[in-house]
């Protein structure tokens, strides 16, 4: 009677379980303990099917009793959780109600020509803005052209530099001889200007 539940296609509750664990144990022990002393084997088979059953029973049922505890718990919180988004999403579609009202009531009271002058106001900040980002850029620009520049005067001045004085090793002249670009010699330059002593007053 204890294992009938068990084919009807539903799982026994722990107290069912526990008692026909309970039974089977306290039939084995009860009939060892019977024929070791004067109850009989079957006397000690009963009582301790009794026995088992009784605290198998206990015991499952205990272990129901946390179950059901555990799922309504969880059967609370799940409700809990859907009553609050239910709650959130009601607070949510009133405020947006609120703020198409509001939006309206305020749209009433703004005329053609304060709408037309905030427009303005947009495009020529929107024209200013793009005039000082031109403008940095053309800065920028600048400064990176100046700075090509002046590498390259760099570069050129230094290859100026190194083929005069291969030249000059070829050449057999002296090292210094050939000068800096663009000067010229005392004797082979014009006549200088700087006024004599016999000139001056």
């Amino acid at each position: 009677m204890v294992f009938s539940g068990c084919s009807s296609g539903v799982a026994p509750s722990r107290t069912a379980t526990g008692a026909g664990v309970g039974t089977a144990a306290g039939a084995g022990v009860g009939a060892i303990v019977g024929s070791n002393s004067s109850m009989g084997t079957t006397t000690g088979v009963l009582g301790g099917a009794a026995a088992g059953a009784l605290v198998g029973a206990v015991v499952g049922m205990t272990q129901d009793m946390k179950e059901r505890k555990e799922q309504d718990r969880l059967a609370q919180e799940r409700a809990y959780q859907q009553e609050l988004a239910r709650t959130r999403e009601a607070e949510a579609r009133f405020k947006a109600a609120m703020e198409e009202e509001l939006a309206a009531a305020q749209g009433f009271r703004i005329s053609d020509n304060e709408l037309s002058e905030a427009q303005r106001l947009v495009d020529d900040a929107t024209q200013r803005l793009t005039r000082l980002r031109e403008e940095r850029a053309a800065a920028i620009a600048k400064k990176k052209a100046l700075d090509e520049a002046q590498e390259r005067l760099l570069m050129t001045e230094a290859e100026i530099a190194r083929l005069e004085e291969e030249l000059a090793r070829l050449k057999g002249e002296p090292q210094g001889s050939t000068g800096t670009t663009g000067t010229t010699s005392p004797a082979s330059g014009p006549a200088s200007f700087a006024p004599t002593r016999s000139t001056l007053p």
